[in-house]
């Protein structure tokens, strides 16, 4: 019988077997309402996990300055950024992205009603706001050598990347983003092992940031600490500069509502990442649940009415009656 089957209908499995679905789910939606019942210390856990973000940002921007093929710039970058959600998740931290599709959880399992459940993503995305803007403040307030070439240029040119979008590229990236990381949420409740936990956390933002996609958080720090630089970026020397000192056709970032607005950006991204959250992880996993726990029990209830089959005498057991009665 298969482990998930056997799960559900009541047989023991061992403790490195991953938990059911169902399972999964409850956990999930526990833990939205265990934070939303302390919204002080929800608020801290979304500064937390802002600032956790910005680590694999700053990383990424270290990494992948000066490699010229960017796929394997995009892999490296995915590869050092896993650790931050590793970090959200293992230190009790909070990420906006994984607040969206708990909580819906919660607000379908009816544990959350539904103002509620915008106030838990509110004040979770104002956390994590807070935290990355205090992070990429320090960091560009001594730059080091994040403000001298070529990682100066990397980060304007990743922050182009993701400002450049056109407004359904943005919201379509950001499904794509969210459904990544929080299949990633969904693994890493799962397994039962720190290893197994660990590489269901570090598959979702390896995946997200690998695959280009777009993250309202983690933009944050790849659009705001270059904007934060950008005198550094204009005083350059460097072969990429913008229009503004050598006419080269590399546009310029601004924190507006514009073509290459962050704030814009962010609420497009916000978008895409909601409807990711929600629709493709919270309610693909529910449904999942929902359907596999009918057909398990379904499964239980005939096994348990099934007789025991009659053990079969062994051939060595009919070949030595044979020759008694020969």
């Amino acid at each position: 019988m298969p482990s998930v089957i056997g799960a559900e209908a009541g047989f023991p499995l061992p403790d490195t077997e991953m938990k059911t679905v169902q399972t999964a789910v409850d956990v999930m939606g526990n833990i939205a309402v265990a934070r939303w019942s302390r919204p002080l210390g929800f608020f801290f856990q979304g500064i937390a996990g802002g600032a956790c973000v910005m680590f694999g940002v700053m990383l990424a921007i270290a990494v992948s300055a000066g490699i010229p093929w960017a796929g394997l710039a995009n892999l490296v970058s995915g590869l050092v950024f896993g650790f931050s959600f590793l970090a959200i998740l293992v230190s009790g931290a909070s990420l906006i992205t994984s607040d969206m599709a708990a909580g819906f959880i919660a607000l379908c399992q009816r544990k959350m009603k539904f103002r509620q459940y915008l106030g838990f993503i509110t004040l979770g995305w104002i956390g994590n706001i807070t935290g990355a803007l205090l992070f990429i403040g320090i960091v560009a307030s001594g730059p080091g050598n994040y403000g001298v070439e070529p990682f100066l240029s990397r980060a304007h040119a990743m922050a182009v990347s993701k400002v450049a979008e056109s407004p359904m590229s943005v919201i379509c990236m950001g499904i794509i983003c969210t459904w990544l990381l929080q299949t990633g949420f969904v693994l890493y409740v799962k397994a039962r092992t720190d290893v197994g936990k660990m590489i269901g956390a570090w598959y979702g933002p390896m995946a997200f940031v690998a695959g280009m996609t777009q993250h309202c958080i983690a933009n944050i720090g790849i659009i705001g600490l270059p904007l934060l630089m950008q005198d550094l970026y204009k005083a350059s020397p460097a072969p990429g500069q913008s229009t503004a000192t050598t006419g080269n056709p590399m546009p310029m970032v601004s924190w507006g509502f514009g073509e290459f607005g962050m704030a814009r950006n962010q609420i497009l991204t916000f978008l895409g990442n909601f409807v990711g959250g929600t629709v493709f992880v919270a309610g693909l996993f529910l449904l999942i649940a929902k359907f596999s726990a009918a057909n398990l029990s379904g499964v239980a209830a005939l096994a348990s009415n099934s007789p025991t089959p009659a053990i079969s005498a062994t051939p060595r057991r009919h070949a030595r009656l044979q020759v008694e009665n020969s």
